[in-house]
């Protein structure tokens, strides 16, 4: 599984480098996410991350980037429930050192590790805000952003990540990102404002619970609605830039997304919520330190440099890795 999972991230970066990831929220859905994730915060935090909101925005996707060249990367964005039995989720240990000595650490990242990396981003941010870290503040607030979102996606959740197993192949974007890209400009963003969490482990379990409860849903009405729908209705071909590309026809995904009552719509109103929630609980725990919005020109200075030497290792980890994935 680990490896197939890996090769399927690797082709789609190869392939697609242009049109967004299909294992992960759309690079729209993710920007999206942690834009309006900054209008959740309280006064003490609001200028500073609005002031970096376009930062906060862009590398929201940075993740999705790094994985198809860092191998450590793809287990942070999924879990695979049914690998430890949808009922023996309560013997899964939340905290990472325990579940290491239980599975080790091998088997842990087989099967994806997302509720227990946002507890470590979690930490990392806290200590960042504890430091005053302006670059580091505005890096994992954009990772965890990242990582918090993937795990509202039910199909983050099940080793049956893109229908592969059931004969639906190609669902995984069809759910989180053709429907997002057609309808997410209707959709209702408004959350209220960022609540304490008083212990994110148990709150990043709960996300992937919620996720999972959805799986059935997801794939049994896409199935449904193949079986009874025109074959030749089903997909459609649309220009995207310079190519025309295969794409679950609109008359097909407003019906799924009908029968879905809403429920992407949901998920991401609830993921840039806890987003939100997480920001907040990490500057709380770090004893709510003054962010001042004002100390911008060296930092995004220290940001560019940053991200052109990333960009450059990346670059060079394609090349080496270019026809030699496991």
């Amino acid at each position: 599984m680990k490896r197939l999972r890996l090769l399927s991230f690797f082709l789609v970066f190869i392939f697609l480098p242009l049109h967004g990831n299909i294992f992960s929220w759309g690079f729209w859905a993710h920007k999206k996410i942690n834009r309006m994730a900054v209008f959740t915060l309280p006064p003490e935090m609001f200028p500073f991350y609005k002031k970096h909101i376009d930062y906060l925005t862009e590398h929201a996707v940075d993740p999705d980037r790094r994985r198809n060249v860092i191998s450590e990367e793809a287990p942070r964005h999924y879990f695979d429930t049914e690998h430890y039995g949808v009922t023996q989720l309560d013997s899964v240990p939340r905290f990472w050192k325990d579940a290491v000595a239980k599975y080790g650490e091998d088997s842990l990242n087989a099967y994806g590790i997302v509720p227990w990396y946002i507890v470590k981003m979690t930490y990392m941010l806290t200590d960042a805000f504890s430091k005053r870290d302006t670059y580091h503040i505005l890096r994992y607030s954009a990772d965890l952003g990242h990582y918090v979102a993937d795990a509202h996606v039910p199909l983050h959740t099940t080793e049956n990540y893109n229908g592969q197993l059931t004969d639906q192949t190609g669902i995984h974007g069809f759910w989180e990102s053709r429907l997002p890209e057609l309808y997410g400009d209707g959709y209702d963003y408004f959350t209220g404002k960022a609540m304490y969490i008083k212990h994110p482990q148990t709150e990043a379990w709960n996300i992937v619970r919620e996720s999972f409860a959805a799986v059935d849903s997801v794939l049994g009405f896409e199935k449904f609605l193949t079986k009874t729908y025109p074959q030749d209705k089903k997909f459609s071909y649309e220009q995207r830039g310079t190519t025309t590309q295969k794409v679950y026809s609109r008359e097909f995904s407003e019906t799924y997304n009908e029968m879905l009552h809403g429920m992407v719509e949901r998920r991401m109103r609830l993921a840039i919520q806890r987003v939100g929630a997480y920001w907040y609980t990490a500057w709380i725990n770090a004893g709510s330190p003054h962010l001042d919005p004002e100390r911008m020109d060296e930092i995004y200075k220290q940001i560019q440099d940053s991200l052109k030497v990333e960009e450059q290792f990346w670059q060079s980890r394609k090349l080496k890795n270019k026809g030699h994935v496991d």
